[in-house]
């Protein structure tokens, strides 16, 4: 009987173990009552189901009645926790658009739901492997339009239907001492992650609300490490702190090996909530074969269809390693990433399901990534890194940013100039490509992107999108020998799909009627996702074909468009790629 226990408990994937029992027992109680909550997708292999899968489930209903049996029965397979220390950390995230964030250790196996205290039940969508905690990430809607209440959800997945229990008659109410869900508008850590020399980054939101600010009374932060069984075992002071990361010292040599929960506690007040985890092994990070000269890193949401041009672009002309930072992405993002490996180009896709903390996915970015990349290009997906001096040259080549890059020792940070294309005329999505449909733009740039040496980056990793704060004795210059084409303003029909919400945690959303000249918006918009007059004609100061041009010579007319793959001989060469009929 205990070993039949064991089993059962390590078919349910629990979030902080404070769902409903009842939901639990429903459940786990009969095949065919199980089979309603199984959807007709895989939530592990891609976040959106394959071409005719059947939409999720409809929210399900719970029995209202149990028997003390099952009472009993369900209490054995949760987390006991009476004679444990309150947690530092919780396993689900209330987020903005009525989603709950749910962590689990180990991946749901086939189909994920979501089980909710007072009987609800959700489709639980994969989003991947968090990269601190190591913990798997799975997005929920919040059914009803009731406000939730606190239990986080439980989720369950195939394995976890059992026969094993007979269907309850009504869901109780969770012990008094499980925790609450978490609201991501509070102060919260939510990610983690080590560095070269043995420091523990920590991601948090609610300590700093400047950006670029750096923290220097690090004395009225503590860093705190716990277990569940001891409590707090050890605190230090944070070493920086700035925007929303925290450099902490790590624990002590006796605790080095331990797996501990981490957070921090700001000016002697109470500890923050915590997701964040210090993990012995990977405080030592894999040693590279071969150091990479310039990577590029990048947050995404929805650009699968954008994403085949800019990487086949800039890995012809020298980036050597991509890193996406996934945003809980829905489209096809995850086959357009595999293809593109399967071409021979190097890119890492890295679960960020955070909103609004850009800064702090490029922080990590830099940090994790020091020693397997010299440079970093931090930049978007619709900007290309662009030369005219380029159209005189008959192929791309890797030497093309070799020679951006080829400055003196001491500097740390070279400045690219954006310049901001127009619709162009175009009115849907063009389907020779974004290089070759956009061909308008303003005069004057109005912003910069960077190629940042990672060696030269602060121990804060305070940046602003743009560029970062470097360590004394490091420079920073602005080349002539590169632009950024920034394809900011495209058809309405692409634009308008900013409106949700902006990545970073410093720029106000498109609908808040907050510094509405600033360079950061579309002059003239306002604050309502509707499309101007004459949108299509607007931003249209300078006709520029000169990236068109170089587009369809290196890789042909209409090699921009969606479906266009690209491979590599054995030399590294590009292979241009057929044209579009």
């Amino acid at each position: 009987m205990p070993s039949r226990r064991r089993r059962n408990r390590n078919r349910v994937l629990s979030c902080v173990g404070a769902a409903s029992v009842g939901a639990l027992l429903f459940f786990g109680a009969q095949s065919s009552i199980g089979s309603a909550a199984v959807l007709g997708r895989s939530s592990m292999t891609s976040s959106s189901g394959p071409p005719g899968a059947p939409p999720p489930e409809t929210l399900t209903s719970m029995p209202r009645q149990t028997s003390q049996a099952d009472l009993s029965f369900a209490r054995r397979l949760l987390p006991n926790r009476r004679h444990s220390p309150p947690q530092l950390r919780e396993d689900a995230v209330l987020l903005p658009d009525r989603e709950v964030l749910v962590l689990s250790a180990d991946p749901a196996v086939g189909n994920a739901m979501c089980v909710f205290q007072g009987g609800a039940s959700s489709p639980a969508r994969a989003l991947g492997r968090l990269p601190g905690p190591g913990r798997h990430a799975y997005l929920c809607p919040l059914p009803g339009s009731e406000q939730p209440l606190q239990p986080p959800p439980m989720l369950l997945s195939a394995s976890s239907y059992s026969s094993s229990a007979a269907p309850p008659a009504t869901a109780p109410a969770p012990a008094a001492d499980f925790h609450k869900l978490l609201n991501w508008n509070d102060s919260l850590v939510f990610d983690s992650a080590p560095v070269p020399g043995g420091d523990l980054l920590l991601f948090a939101k609610g300590t700093n609300h400047h950006q670029g600010v750096i923290n220097t009374a690090t004395s009225n932060i503590q860093c705190i490490y716990s277990k569940d069984s001891d409590g707090m075992v050890a605190s230090s002071p944070a070493t920086t702190s700035a925007q929303q990361v925290i450099r902490c010292p790590p624990p002590p040599a006796p605790l080095s090996s331990s797996n501990l929960h981490v957070t921090v506690a700001l000016n002697g007040q109470e500890p923050l909530p915590s997701l964040a985890t210090y993990t012995p092994q990977n405080t030592a990070l894999p040693e590279t074969r071969e150091r990479k000269s310039i990577c590029a890193c990048t947050m995404v949401r929805n650009v699968a269809k954008f994403l085949p041009e800019w990487v086949r672009y800039h890995a012809a002309v020298g980036v050597e390693k991509f890193f996406l930072y996934d945003n809980a992405s829905e489209d096809d993002l995850a086959g357009q990433v595999s293809g593109l490996n399967s071409a021979g180009i190097d890119i890492s896709t890295v679960a960020w399901p955070w909103t609004k903390t850009q800064e702090a996915g490029l922080s990590h970015c830099a940090a994790s990534n020091q020693p397997s990349c010299e440079w970093m290009a931090f930049m978007d997906v619709d900007e290309f890194i662009f030369s005219p001096n380029w159209n005189e040259v008959e192929k791309p080549s890797k030497s093309l940013l070799e020679s951006v890059v080829s400055v003196d020792q001491e500097v740390g940070q070279i400045f690219l100039p954006c310049y901001d294309f127009g619709p162009s005329g175009q009115t849907a999505h063009p389907q020779e490509g974004v290089c070759q449909g956009y061909t308008c733009r303003l005069t004057r740039p109005e912003r910069h992107k960077s190629l940042v040496r990672l060696d030269a980056v602060a121990d804060s990793l305070a940046n602003s999108v743009h560029h970062f704060t470097l360590k004394p004795g490091f420079q920073k210059m602005w080349t002539t020998l590169a632009r950024i084409n920034h394809y900011k303003y495209q058809a309405w029909t692409e634009f308008k799909s900013k409106f949700k919400r902006r990545v970073s945690a410093f720029v106000a959303d498109w609908t808040d009627p907050v510094n509405l000249q600033s360079h950061d918006r579309a002059p003239g918009l306002g604050v309502d996702p509707v499309e101007p007059v004459g949108w299509a004609e607007s931003f249209c100061e300078l006709k520029d074909y000169t990236m068109k041009k170089l587009s369809e010579k290196w890789f042909g007319i209409g090699s921009g468009g969606r479906g266009a793959t690209t491979a590599f001989n054995s030399n590294g060469d590009i292979a241009p790629s057929p044209s579009l009929p």
